[in-house]
């Protein structure tokens, strides 16, 4: 069982084209959702209204597109710091003072960049997958994962809480001008309060590997294995129903106009 949305440019049309899918399903919700998104870096004019009306929709409900994108790439860091200060800023800076408890598992970025082993050692994942992409010595193409997922932190009986962000893969393809792919498990997602956020931020971290390791921004694919349009945000079915209509005739008008 699966859905396949149809391939769209961006992150904004991605969103409106698979929560489409999924709140025309028997109780707007659907299984092993495929999402792709062929420039998600992209961002014109059709898409930001699309970003602004969902962000809108989403402020005095949920939490805003960007708090959801900053949790797996902190863009705003990076952009003062750079690369030479991106991580340690973001551990010895940033999280100390928005973590609540030693429990918070709030920032997909802090799963990627710093992982412990049981000997102690501590290895920075994303930034040994840009060192390998970057290394002309390294013929791998298809070696490039994270696992996001940890079942010493992540088993549990609760229904929700956790993370749903499961593991990255990145795919270096071409010969003479490689562009570096990006494929991203998700075990439950819910589209309305989360997926525009998710593609933002993954697009973002794309850019930003991409640029770190010298090759180009390729294409976006997400697996959502649970996919909801309903559960959890503080609307009703008619308001979320108003709010899909409502960006699928900006849509509409941007390409009429």
């Amino acid at each position: 069982m699966y859905l396949a949305t149809k391939p769209q440019p961006d992150a904004a049309r991605a969103w409106l084209e698979a929560t489409q899918q999924v709140f025309a399903q028997p109780q707007h919700e659907a299984y092993n959702v495929i999402v792709d998104l062929k420039e998600p870096v992209i961002c014109d004019a059709t898409s930001l209204a699309i970003i602004q009306r969902v962000d809108g929709f989403l402020r005095p409900r949920s939490k805003p597109l960007m708090t959801v994108a900053n949790t797996i790439f902190p863009n705003a860091l990076y952009k003062k710091h750079g690369i030479e200060g991106l991580y340690e800023t973001f551990h010895d800076v940033l999280l100390p003072k928005i973590r609540k408890d030693c429990n918070w598992t709030g920032y997909y970025f802090e799963r990627m960049t710093k992982v412990i082993s049981a000997e102690g050692r501590v290895i920075n994942p994303l930034q040994d997958v840009i060192r390998r992409i970057s290394d002309p010595s390294i013929t791998a193409k298809n070696k490039f994962e994270i696992a996001i997922f940890d079942p010493f932190r992540d088993l549990s009986d609760s229904p929700y809480g956790g993370q749903c962000m499961s593991h990255l893969s990145f795919k270096l393809a071409g010969k003479a001008e490689k562009k570096l792919m990006l494929t991203v498990t998700y075990r439950n997602h819910y589209y309305i309060e989360k997926l525009l956020g998710n593609l933002m931020g993954l697009a973002q971290l794309l850019s930003f590997v991409s640029k770190e390791a010298g090759v180009q921004p390729g294409s976006l694919t997400i697996l959502s294995t649970h996919a909801t349009t309903t559960q959890q945000c503080k609307a009703n079915v008619g308001d979320i129903k108003n709010l899909i209509d409502e960006c699928a005739v900006a849509v509409d008008l941007a390409e009429a106009a």
